[in-house]
């Protein structure tokens, strides 16, 4: 299917007002017009996209999935003119980076302000995505380097090992805490849990192994960062699970005990993910280095 840039606006349009006639209206042109593009686009997709009514026009399903796809061809489309603009201006390179949870919040940060003043000419363009997800994104082009945890299938992907982190539990310092060394997780569910932000890859990842042993996490709060949790854990509001490179980093300030978990699923080796290592930029080469480099282990 062929569709125009200008349509697929128009289309948005008509959807968001739900009349030809005022989509005619605010977009300039006749209602004949606007009614034979419309009908073109239905000719397209071989099926109708709109529910013609006495007072307007309603989505047909099929009309839902044209508009969420129409407005990620057209977000798309932004981005494009976006970045080609930079490269107007002196830009010569554009890196998109997919990373879980703890990348983005815990190491990344350290590692990206460094890359970004050695390269000032590279933007970079950070997300967080769930560990399974991220290696689809770089199977079909959508980033140039993942970051993942724990075990995922990158059948078909180049993986780099970089470090190995544990999960690990932060509690008050109490006694009763303080003289607990390791546990399994299965056995701290009843405890009412401090979290990361709804949508992290952790927190999904814990809820999911929460729910495989038959409990709900109790959550009290859910923060943004480690450093956060770890304070809210520290003032008794709960108990959280962080990884031990996070826990290690702000646990002395926090005043948190850590509790080794005992469960496999604990042990997290760190992959950075890409298609191939034939042909890469010399900029995503660059960043592989200075995650490899950040994580080498100390003369």
């Amino acid at each position: 299917m062929q569709f125009d840039l200008k349509d697929l606006r128009l289309f948005l349009l008509v959807a968001q007002v739900g009349s030809l006639s005022r989509a005619a209206e605010q977009s300039h042109l006749s209602l004949a017009a606007t009614s034979a593009r419309i009908r073109a686009l239905e000719e397209q997709a071989g099926m109708p996209l709109l529910v013609r009514e006495a007072r307007g026009v309603r989505l047909s399903p099929p009309g839902e999935a044209f508009l969420f796809h129409a407005r990620a061809m057209l977000q798309q489309t932004r981005q494009l003119q976006a970045e080609l603009q930079e490269y107007g201006t002196g830009l010569r390179g554009h890196l998109r980076v997919f990373a879980n949870t703890t990348a983005v919040t815990d190491f990344l940060p350290d590692i990206l302000s460094a890359y970004l003043m050695e390269h000032p000419n590279i933007s970079v363009d950070l997300q967080e995505r769930p560990n399974a997800r991220i290696a689809d994104d770089i199977r079909e082009g959508r980033a140039d380097l993942g970051i993942i945890a724990g075990e995922v299938d990158t059948h078909g992907l180049t993986s780099v090992h970089f470090s190995t982190d544990r999960l690990v539990l932060v509690t008050p310092p109490t006694p009763a805490w303080r003289a607990v060394a390791q546990l399994p997780f299965a056995q701290v569910l009843h405890e009412r849990f401090v979290g990361m932000h709804r949508g992290s890859t952790l927190q999904t990842f814990l809820d999911g192994v929460g729910q495989q042993l038959g409990h709900t996490l109790k959550l009290r709060i859910q923060l943004a960062s480690f450093d956060a949790m770890c304070r809210m854990v520290a003032a008794g509001v709960g108990i959280a699970v962080v990884p031990e490179s996070g826990a290690q980093r702000y646990a002395a300030a926090a005043h948190v005990h850590q509790i080794r978990l005992l469960d496999a699923w604990a042990v997290r080796p760190r992959y950075m993910l890409v298609r191939t290592l034939d042909g890469l930029p010399a900029h995503v080469q660059a960043l592989m280095a200075a995650v490899q480099a950040h994580h080498a282990p100390s003369a």
